[in-house]
């Protein structure tokens, strides 16, 4: 929609100058406006969105509260070496930890059910307890990992050699979380444009301008770029390759025994019962070229495979109907580590948090808080 002349009402209030402004609104936009706000509360501070609502991956994900399976965290580390796996490792643990003592379980539908891992290799078995000693000082347990063969029966899954379990991980409500997000935003006074776009960003020496169309250009003190995937239009020096993870949800299944979070194959794949559905997704290591995309549409060869994993390994020998199906957008690059940093004076950004928002965003929000008013 084309945006009329401004009046003075609306230059003197929605589109006056800001401390600081915030482009995208999904976790790490909104993490960010909390902590800058909680820790500087004379600071104002906007949110502008370019959707009706937050989107992108933040509402289009799983609603896993994880921190990476045993086969994950072994693959990082022999691409990135064990101190930056661990430093990753670390900051998804406490960004759980901060989001169970933000929220009430009731609040987000948190539930600490445990994680699980299919495996039909038992090399990842080999390293368990090297990955249980490194991780100890993070997770606070010796066993952070640990086999659970014997419930492979009970939650009624086939073709499973192994199952690994671990006790710290859980599931959240994707919406119910976003919404009490933008409810403690509110309450901090944080302001927000929804179906706003920004055409492009300047900066001079005393401020930025943020250009909304030839009728309307915001200006702010310093802008903090939040928006992941789609970032490419603001950070086109940085690495930041668009990976899309589809999904399918079933109607509800009765007498289903799947209880908890599941991961399979280095995380590509993932599953969860939510309310008596299986919610299954990913797969994108089977097509990786076509989802590197920001397009939200589903495909049939993904959506045919997931359908196919579904009735071989989580309900065989049972009837199920697919209630819905979608897809979310993540970031990713060569290495996983996310992309908080100075642009320049003026320009900051958090971006490419590599399918581990949930947890990644409330930590980074308070990085970029410091970098941003510190600089």
């Amino acid at each position: 929609m084309k945006i009329a002349n401004p009046s003075i009402w609306e230059t003197e209030t929605f589109y006056r100058k800001r401390d600081i402004t915030i482009i995208g609104s999904g976790f790490t936009g909104l993490w960010t406006a909390i902590s800058i706000k909680e820790k500087f509360p004379e600071k104002s501070v906007l949110i502008i969105e370019r959707n009706a609502i937050p989107t992108g991956a933040s509402t289009r994900n799983a609603g896993f509260a994880c921190f990476g399976s045993l086969t994950e965290i072994i693959s990082d580390s022999e691409k990135m070496g064990w101190k930056k796996t661990l430093d990753l490792v670390k900051m998804r643990f406490e960004g759980l930890q901060k989001i169970q003592n933000y929220f009430t379980q009731d609040d987000i539908d948190f539930e600490l059910c445990g994680g699980y891992e299919i495996l039909n290799d038992e090399s990842a078995l080999n390293k368990l307890e090297e990955v249980n000693e490194r991780l100890a000082p993070i997770t606070k347990t010796k066993h952070t990992f640990r086999i659970a063969n014997k419930k492979i029966e009970g939650f009624g899954l086939r073709k499973s050699d192994f199952l690994v379990e671990n006790l710290c991980e859980g599931s959240l409500h994707s919406g119910k979380f976003l919404n009490k997000l933008l409810e403690k935003c509110y309450e901090l006074k944080v302001e927000f444009l929804f179906g706003t776009e920004v055409e492009s960003v300047s900066e001079n020496n005393y401020e930025i301008e943020i250009k909304i169309n030839d009728n309307l250009i915001l200006k702010s003190g310093k802008v903090i770029y939040c928006t992941n995937a789609f970032s490419s239009k603001f950070l086109e020096s940085e690495e930041i390759i668009p990976a899309r993870g589809q999904i399918i949800l079933t109607e509800p299944i009765e007498n289903l025994k799947l209880k908890g979070t599941f991961h399979y194959d280095e995380g590509y794949y993932y599953f969860r019962n939510l309310g008596n559905r299986i919610l299954l997704g990913g797969a994108r290591n089977q097509d990786f070229e076509a989802e590197k995309t920001t397009d939200f549409d589903t495909t049939h060869f993904l959506q045919n495979h997931l359908e196919k994993f579904l009735k071989e390994v989580i309900l065989p020998n049972q009837d199920f109907k697919i209630a819905m199906r979608w897809s979310g957008i993540m970031a990713m690059g060569t290495e996983k580590n996310p992309i908080v940093k100075k642009i320049s004076e003026r320009q900051f950004c958090a971006v490419r948090l590599s399918g581990m928002g949930v947890a990644l965003a409330p930590k980074i929000g308070e990085l970029v808080c410091e970098l941003t008013i510190e600089n």
